[in-house]
C-alpha cells in the first residue's frame, strides 16, 4: 500500500495511531484488514488466462514486419509494442480515408468490373459496326470481314481475360 493510502486511513480512523503519533505495524495491519473490503483491494492475486496462439502469432508477425525481434516467448512489452503499432496503422488508415486517399476495396472492385465489362462489350460489338465500312473500302464481302474481325476480337478478349493482376 502507498504512503498516501496509509495517511488517509489514519486520518479517517481506519488504523489506530499510537499516543506519540506513530503507527504500530501489527495493529495497523489488523485494523487495515478489518476495515478494507477485499473486492476493492488491488493486492489480490490475479488468475492468468492463457493467451490464444493466434494472438501470440499476430504479435510476432507485427513485430517482424517492423524489423523488431520476436523470438521465444512473447513478453508484455512486446505485446504492448505490437498493439501500439497496430493502433498507429489503424489511425493512419482512418486519416487517409478521411482525406479521401483511401477507397473501399469492394467498391473499387465493383467499379473496375463494371468498366471492364463495358469495355469488353464495346469491343465485342465493334466488328458489326465497322465491318461494312471496311468491306466497302477493300471491295470485299461485308459478312466475311465481320466474321474475321469477330474471330480475332474474341481471341484477343479471351487473352485479356486470362490476365489476373495481384493487387496485394
Amino acid at each position: 500500500m502507498s504512503h498516501v493510502a496509509v495517511l488517509k486511513a489514519a486520518k479517517a480512523g481506519r488504523i489506530p495511531l499510537e499516543p506519540d503519533g506513530t503507527i504500530d505495524p501489527a495493529k495497523a495491519d489488523a485494523a487495515w484488514a478489518r476495515s478494507t473490503e477485499p473486492e476493492r483491494s488491488r493486492a489480490k492475486p490475479e488468475k492468468l488466462k492463457p493467451v490464444a496462439e493466434a494472438a501470440v502469432g499476430s504479435v510476432r508477425e507485427t513485430l517482424k514486419e517492423q524489423g523488431l525481434p520476436a523470438s521465444g516467448s512473447v513478453t508484455f512489452v512486446q505485446a504492448r509494442t505490437a498493439h501500439e503499432i497496430a493502433k498507429a496503422h489503424l489511425a493512419r488508415l482512418r486519416l487517409q480515408e478521411r482525406k479521401v486517399e483511401l477507397v473501399d476495396r469492394a467498391r473499387a472492385t465493383a467499379l473496375v468490373f463494371r468498366l471492364a465489362r463495358e469495355e469488353r462489350d464495346a469491343w465485342a460489338n465493334w466488328p458489326a459496326r465497322v465491318a461494312a465500312l471496311m468491306a466497302a473500302e477493300l471491295g470485299v464481302e461485308a459478312h466475311a470481314v465481320q466474321k474475321l474481325l469477330e474471330t480475332h476480337v474474341r481471341v484477343h478478349l479471351a487473352e485479356l481475360a486470362e490476365v489476373r493482376p495481384d493487387f496485394r
